[in-house]
């Protein structure tokens, strides 16, 4: 069982949880994630770690309640607990293993939505911890939706805010705002991070293409169990077929079909789209054995 420490409604409808699961805090990075249990019966939901305390022995989670699962964890209080609290899964951020004096000569900026982030914050704040400053973009489509700003800023070298409605920072998407700092402001970017939806990735890739700007995104979205078991992230980077799971999360931006991603993650989410797939994909349907039947 694994305690949680304490409980903050971020915004509606997004909550960030400490809870207490030492080994976890012990070994994870940033770019990792772990999977969540309410009960035995609980449905597995992967998350990607928001930060780490390993002196504390806590692993900051944030998620947002919309599914069944996610909004029975939303009632969760201090000093309740999760069934089961597995990680760290996946693969931690490339940058994590880079020589640090060769990382500290790169201009990197990170871009974010919505919930996106959460799983960013932690990638900045190792950066920063180690003497690496990084630019942030996060949008959202209100001042209200926009999360983690106070802790974002301590640990930017600069961060750009962005809302849809104009209520806040940039007025438009982060797409105009990446565009804004390199052909208005002269920035010029050695790689570029973006997490968040689906679809706000797919366009953050687009333009960062155009900019001759090296990009890496996280797939965590489209994950379901976490293990390479269900099949349900199965995805085309290129020329190669990978699991966000198993392989990822983080990949190549600009080699992720993301259309394909997207059909994908939503034929899966009915029982006849799941048969489809399976018999379509074959042996190539998950990324674990190949033969498991971890969707039936």
């Amino acid at each position: 069982m694994y305690q949680i420490k304490k409980v903050k409604e971020l915004t509606t409808n997004i909550y960030l949880m400490d809870v207490e699961a030492p080994r976890v805090a012990k070994h994870c990075q940033p770019g990792q994630f772990v999977i969540v249990k309410i009960d035995e019966k609980g449905e597995r939901v992967p998350l990607t770690i928001c930060d780490y305390d390993r002196e504390a022995g806590t692993v900051t989670i944030v998620f947002q309640a919309l599914g069944a699962s996610t909004q029975k964890m939303a009632v969760l209080e201090e000093g309740d607990y999760f069934r089961d609290f597995v990680g760290p899964l996946g693969c931690a951020s490339e940058f994590v293993n880079e020589d640090l004096e060769e990382l500290k000569n790169k201009k990197i900026l990170f871009v974010a939505g919505g919930v996106g982030a959460a799983p960013v914050y932690p990638q900045v704040k190792w950066l920063h911890n180690h003497g690496v400053q990084a630019d942030v973009i996060v949008g959202a489509k209100t001042k209200d939706l926009l999360i983690l700003e106070e802790e974002m800023t301590a640990v930017a070298g600069n961060y750009y805010p962005c809302t849809d409605d104009g209520s806040y920072g940039h007025a438009g998407l982060v797409t105009s705002k990446i565009e804004q700092l390199v052909n208005e402001e002269g920035k010029q970017y050695d790689l570029c991070v973006a997490i968040g939806p689906m679809i706000m990735m797919k366009f953050a890739c687009l333009t960062t293409k155009k900019l001759n700007i090296p990009t890496i995104v996280s797939m965590n979205p489209i994950m379901v169990d976490g293990t390479g078991m269900c099949g349900a992230c199965r995805l085309q980077v290129g020329d190669e077929v990978k699991f966000a799971c198993v392989d990822g999360p983080e990949f190549d931006g600009h080699l992720v079909d993301f259309d394909q991603a997207m059909k994908r993650q939503q034929m899966y989410k009915s029982k006849e789209g799941r048969a489809i797939l399976k018999l379509q994909e074959g042996d190539t349907h998950h990324g674990g054995c190949g033969h498991c039947g971890g969707d039936e």
